[in-house]
């Protein structure tokens, strides 16, 4: 149940969902302010929990500085902005005060205006689930253009918890997603990513806390931004001891003209809150993202096999149709040709930009493979990296112009190219064309859209207005794939980056998964992949079972561990399944086929995180409806150490719960109260996984 009331007399909005309330009022001066976020009341009981007005109490400091709903710099207002602003005659203030508001359905706008200034602001709220939506409209109704330095979606105002802890992830290439959690001091914690992109180093979510919640218990504030560049999220103490969230796209130093006449929209920064705890906050995220972001949720995510790992650029018609045949025996649903396929891409140091089908390795084009895996019962999928060029191209020699650069400043090239400017509508138009016509005319299924470098020398020397890069590409990169699911209502589309560089709601509203890690060794991706499904559901994270040894950690482990592990999300093989004996292949028909008959249950169900990675065994429930799967993983083997039964979650005490493996039967309240035992085999690198149906 949702709800967007207000009340007249004491001028407050209240949004509702069915377990939470947010509230902000309407000030006798004209400010918004936000005044309560926590479990659900209703408006009456609100109106009670308002705290008053501060007034100021000495020369300075503002008791009320971090009290606004979406903070400008003007007056005594000390903190990060949301909207900062300059204008034609160097001054900054913007004094934005209530001009309006209108509800629409299940959408709520505030409007603000400084009307010396010409500006309009308008505050965009929406409820979905448990989860508010927020963003922020600027419209320049003035006679000259105002630069603006800082618009954020939303800003945030924490509950007055005594602590604050924060919790967020960071890494780098191939150790993405480490969940951190860490206490706010006195000041600011900032999480950002300069580069053009979401990034490896971190993710635009952030998670407080009071500094007591557990998995199952206590309050969470989280808040995500729905946004694929670069990106700032600012949580604050102020003076006043209350603590704030501001976040948006863009970072310092990026600024852009908004001219006369013109309005700019934000993208949407989510929030939500529980206490039920961390767990409780990742199941209300995966519900809003499988419900509302992405564009494909009631379809099950296919299990992939991708060529990269067997061939590298070695790419011939020949090979691809050998482990074509082979992985259809596997199971697999979707084939997907890697790098190597276009141009004269042979290695990374050229080709890129020159997209059609090599004719040394396809001498009929893609279309005679993508038919034969047709034939096979499986899609076709493709690797590509429309945003990037190498200089050893047709197409840089063609446009050198095209990429992004400053004048008389070196381009640096990173894996051998560069990055194309897609905030040009030429080289926007020049992707489109030839991925709608690669897509069409080769009855491509599946796209793979990679992007393996982040922006530097971010120049635009012959624009106007240089700034609108930032945002204009990230802008032009989303049009261009919502255009290709229009065009082709069938497509799915993976986003990759190196790997986790490009992670966010705005991706998963447009792609069907996303490449979590280019590690694919099973023990670092029970922490990668730990850190991800804070925030994102098990069907977009995509995960492969590649050879052993791992080609980055070196790490010997068995097939059914990797598997397992992968299995936790959507499953793929990336092996050279051609070298595989004959016994590691029966072991994986195995494995996929018991994965197709959990993948419902593993998409679509509550995912519990029983144990936290550096346990000794590392457990994992998924819950839909009376079935229930539950994975377990041992790392290491102590003597005389067995493991311990894992107490499940969300069960029917009543009903009794079958292993559909083996038909033993379980109460579910003893399940629930004593746990399950686990059958885990001996030494290193153990895993396990039961599927249990119930019934009365």
């Amino acid at each position: 149940m949702t709800a967007i009331e207000f009340d007249p007399a004491d001028r407050i909005w209240l949004l509702s969902t069915a377990r939470t309330a947010y509230a902000v009022q309407l000030t006798g001066d004209g400010r918004v302010r936000p005044v309560y976020w926590g479990p659900r009341l209703t408006l009456e009981q609100v109106r009670t929990a308002v705290p008053p007005i501060r007034e100021h109490y000495d020369g300075f400091d503002n008791p009320e500085d971090g009290l606004d709903e979406f903070p400008a710099e003007a007056g005594a207002r000390f903190g990060p902005p949301a909207l900062a602003v300059r204008f034609a005659d160097g001054s900054h203030t913007a004094e934005t005060t209530y001009a309006g508001s209108e509800v629409d359905g299940p959408v709520l706008r505030i409007r603000l205006a400084d009307e010396r200034a010409g500006l309009r602001l308008t505050l965009g709220y929406r409820v979905r689930d448990e989860v508010v939506e927020r963003w922020a409209e600027l419209t320049n109704d003035g006679d000259a253009a105002v630069t603006v330095t800082r618009l954020d979606s939303a800003a945030w105002l924490l509950p007055p918890w005594r602590e604050h802890r924060i919790s967020s992830v960071t890494g780098h290439w191939g150790r993405e997603f480490q969940l951190r959690r860490e206490f706010l001091a006195a000041g600011e914690w900032t999480g950002t990513s300069r580069r053009g992109a979401t990034g490896h180093t971190g993710n635009p979510w952030v998670m407080l806390d009071p500094g007591d919640t557990t998995e199952d218990h206590g309050a969470v504030c989280a808040m995500a931004l729905a946004w694929s560049g670069s990106w700032r999220t600012t949580v604050r103490r102020g003076t006043s001891g209350r603590v704030s969230v501001s976040a948006g796209s863009g970072h310092e130093g990026v600024a852009w003209s908004l001219e006369p006449g013109e309005t700019v929209t934000t993208p949407v920064c989510a929030g939500l809150y529980t206490d039920g705890g961390f767990g409780a906050a990742s199941r209300s995220w995966h519900d809003y993202v499988r419900g509302h972001v992405s564009p494909a949720a009631a379809e099950p995510a296919p299990v992939v096999y991708n060529s990269w790992e067997a061939t590298g650029f070695a790419v011939s018609e020949a090979g691809q149709r050998e482990l074509a045949g082979l992985a259809a025996e596997l199971g697999v649903e979707l084939f997907v040709l890697d790098d190597g396929w276009f141009g004269a891409r042979t290695g990374d140091n050229a080709g890129l930009g020159d997209w059609w089908p090599s004719p040394d390795r396809f001498p009929g084009g893609l279309k005679p493979l993508a038919d034969h895996v047709h034939g096979l019962g499986m899609r076709f999928g493709l690797w590509v990296e429309p945003e990037m060029v190498n200089p050893d191209s047709g197409l840089y020699r063609a446009h050198p112009d095209w990429v992004l650069h400053e004048t008389g400043r070196r381009r640096t090239e990173l894996r051998n190219q560069l990055v194309l400017n897609f905030a040009r509508d030429d080289v926007a138009a020049w992707a489109l064309d030839w991925l709608d016509r690669l897509v069409g005319e080769h009855g491509i299924d599946f796209l793979k859209w990679d992007a393996n470098r982040p922006f530097t020398e971010a120049g635009w020397p012959e624009a106007a207005d240089p700034g609108r890069l930032w945002t204009g590409h990230v802008r032009a990169v989303h049009s261009i794939l919502d255009t290709l699911r229009q065009r082709h209502p069938g497509l799915q589309i993976e986003a990759c980056s190196g790997g986790g560089g490009r992670a966010d709601l705005g991706m998963l509203a447009r792609t069907d998964q996303v490449w979590t890690s280019d590690n694919t060794d099973p023990v670092d991706r029970l922490g990668i992949q730990d850190g991800y499904a804070q925030v994102y559901p098990a069907r977009t994270m995509a995960a492969w079972v590649t050879d052993s040894p791992n080609f980055l950690t070196g790490r010997h482990t068995p097939l059914r561990f990797r598997a397992h592990v992968a299995m936790t999300g959507a499953l793929g093989i990336g092996g050279d399944i051609a070298a595989w004996p004959p016994d590691a292949l029966a072991e994986a028909r195995e494995l996929v086929a018991l994965y197709r008959r959990i993948r419902h249950v593993v998409h679509d169900g509550d995912r519990y995180r029983l144990t936290p990675p550096a346990a000794g065994v590392e457990a994992l429930q998924y819950v839909h409806g009376a079935e229930t799967v539950v994975f377990a993983f041992r790392v290491s083997t102590g003597y005389g150490v067995p493991p311990s039964p894992v107490p499940l979650r969300a069960l029917d005490p009543g009903a009794r719960y079958t292993d559909a493996a083996t038909g033993q039967r379980h109460h579910g309240a003893v399940l629930h109260a004593a746990g399950l035992p686990l059958d885990l085999p001996r030494g290193d690198y153990a895993s396990t996984v039961v599927h249990l149906i119930g019934g009365r």
